[in-house]
């Protein structure tokens, strides 16, 4: 793989999304027109759907809880009985609505921006290219409903969404993705996150390296999609694994959202959106818990 094609320049830590002016947010946030805000995101609960033996499950449980707090501070004589309930969770930071940081892959030995894996990935985190470096994103957003334009509820794991299907997806939204755009990719798979996790995470459609080319031809700064890798898995070559994620980030410093919700916003008729995202800023994190939402 050749790092930094043409359509593709390093810049800084943060990818695409310094491209990204104050005047583009505000020409983004003049799309919002009602102020209603509509949530991109999937809900993060137990048995939310992972990779088994790659990725650890989502557990949490209450480390505290109000009726051991109260009785403890009744020993030592306090009379309002305070209850404090606190969690303790273990996760991955790519389950559930996430996005991935520009660390969270490599090409060899080759990461984003000339750096290599010996530079950057440490035993306790990265040591740059990590969560802490996204930034808050507020872009105009498209939303190229693949599943509709194919006339399906759903398309089928495994079932590669093209740079044609993108552009037919475009023409029927009535508008084109641009540069400093986020993607917004729906597949009908995510309808799989709650109601079977087992078969959400067994395959799922997704975009092959062709249309993924695509859209960072066009220059968007993000791709977010209704799966869980917004790549098709497993891939169109045996030998070749993951591709979208090493030209995306690596290449191209453009962040991946994955896990996405985007049947309200299908139903809602709009294709041309205000697109809000923060993250969380773990730092040296290879992705981080997002909460994506529509500004309508």
């Amino acid at each position: 793989m050749q790092h930094n094609p043409e359509n593709c320049k390093a810049n800084g830590f943060v990818g695409r999304a310094a491209m990204v002016s104050d005047a583009d947010r505000l020409d983004a946030l003049k799309l919002a027109n009602t102020g209603t805000v509509m949530e991109l995101g999937q809900v993060l609960r137990p048995h939310a759907p992972h990779y088994p033996g790659v990725q650890p499950p989502f557990l949490m449980n209450l480390w505290t809880t109000a009726q051991g707090v109260i009785r403890a501070l009744q020993r030592k004589g306090v009379s309002n009985d305070p209850g404090v309930n606190l969690e303790h969770v273990s996760m991955t930071f790519h389950a559930g609505t996430h996005i991935d940081s520009l660390g969270h892959f490599t090409a060899g030995q080759q990461m984003y921006g000339g750096r290599s894996a010996d530079q950057v990935i440490g035993d306790l985190g990265l040591y740059d290219l990590g969560a802490e470096m996204i930034p808050a994103i507020v872009a105009r957003a498209v939303l190229l409903d693949v599943a509709a334009t194919e006339d399906q509820t759903t398309l089928a794991g495994g079932q590669v969404v093209t740079r044609q299907m993108l552009q037919d997806a475009e023409a029927a939204a009535g508008t084109r993705i641009g540069a400093g755009d986020v993607a917004l990719i729906r597949t009908g798979w995510g309808q799989f996150y709650r109601a079977d996790p087992t078969k959400y995470v067994k395959s799922e459609p997704g975009l092959d390296l062709d249309a993924a080319r695509y859209l960072t031809e066009a220059g968007v700064i993000a791709i977010g999609a209704d799966n869980m890798a917004v790549e098709v898995m497993p891939g169109t070559d045996p030998k070749i694994s993951m591709p979208v994620h090493q030209h995306t980030l690596v290449e191209c410093g453009v962040y991946l959202i994955e896990n996405m919700d985007l049947d309200a916003l299908a139903k809602s008729g709009r294709n041309e959106i205000c697109f809000v995202m923060l993250a969380i800023r773990i730092k040296g994190a290879t992705g981080t818990p997002a909460r994506p939402i529509a500004l309508l």
